[in-house]
């Protein structure tokens, strides 16, 4: 022993709050619940979603201490103007309390913590600090949905949000595709919820009729869905608009 602390990769729900009447213990392991119940220091992407989440937990595993005294520290946001390193010293004060000896919960506003997600940063420090990382079992929307799409899990790339701009979404969706075709490896993507409608559109009016789209909705919540269907098939198939709240992921394979 060290007598350092540890950095626990703590999973979320992916609801979003979108729907809190979720039982915890539909998604998240005991394990998971009980390690969240005794943490008393945070290293949260958002405080309040984190609060909301540990107010959920304490409904079923009793919390060590009164939310009110944990300690809730949120990831430094990088200004614009300033280099990404300008920030260090406010990453490593995260660790401050695991290099004292308690254990940190690292926690996303949804899913697992550090995958496609900005607290990948804090368990690099941790791994540099010679901090113990240990990662929870719990969901991830992107696994999920490549789990349930049928296309390529042997070879896939997480690629992030598309260009807001029009002229430039489609000359990455194209590059995408092409990329996908001469690799055949599945490619995913995320919007915010409020554009997943135009980002489908978007997908449909620029795919080539043989490509395969794969969009999954509210993963793990009640009446989550996931279609697989050639690009082709999604234009006849006269579907609905998508939520605008809930959280969505789309796969291609050309």
């Amino acid at each position: 022993m060290n007598g350092k602390g540890r950095l626990i990769l703590m999973p979320n729900t992916l609801d979003f709050g979108v729907d809190d009447s979720l039982d915890l213990r539909d998604v998240l392991p005991q394990r998971v619940l009980d390690t969240a119940a005794r943490l008393s220091h945070w290293a949260a992407e958002n405080a309040k979603t984190t609060r909301s989440l540990l107010k959920r937990v304490s409904e079923v595993t009793p919390l060590a201490q009164p939310l009110q005294a944990l300690q809730i520290a949120e990831l430094p946001r990088q200004a614009k103007g300033r280099a990404a390193g300008d920030d260090s010293a406010a990453w490593r004060a995260l660790l401050a309390p695991a290099l004292a000896g308690h254990d940190v919960g690292l926690i996303s506003e949804a899913g697992l913590p550090a995958v496609a997600d900005p607290g990948a940063r804090l368990v690099a420090l941790a791994h540099e600090a010679g901090i113990e990382v240990v990662p929870l079992s719990g969901p991830s929307s992107l696994l999920l949905a490549l789990a349930a799409s049928g296309l390529n899990g042997q070879s896939f790339a997480f690629v992030g949000y598309l260009p807001v701009d029009a002229a430039a979404r489609i000359a990455r969706i194209r590059e995408l595709e092409a990329l996908s075709a001469k690799s055949q490896q599945t490619q995913l993507l995320i919007e915010t919820p409020y554009r997943n409608e135009a980002l489908r559109q978007s997908l449909l009016t620029t795919l080539k009729p043989s490509t395969r789209l794969s969009i999954s909705v509210g993963l793990t919540l009640p009446g989550g869905w996931t279609r697989t269907a050639t690009a082709a098939d999604w234009k006849r198939g006269n579907s609905p608009a998508l939520p605008d709240r809930v959280p969505a992921v789309f796969a291609l394979l050309a």
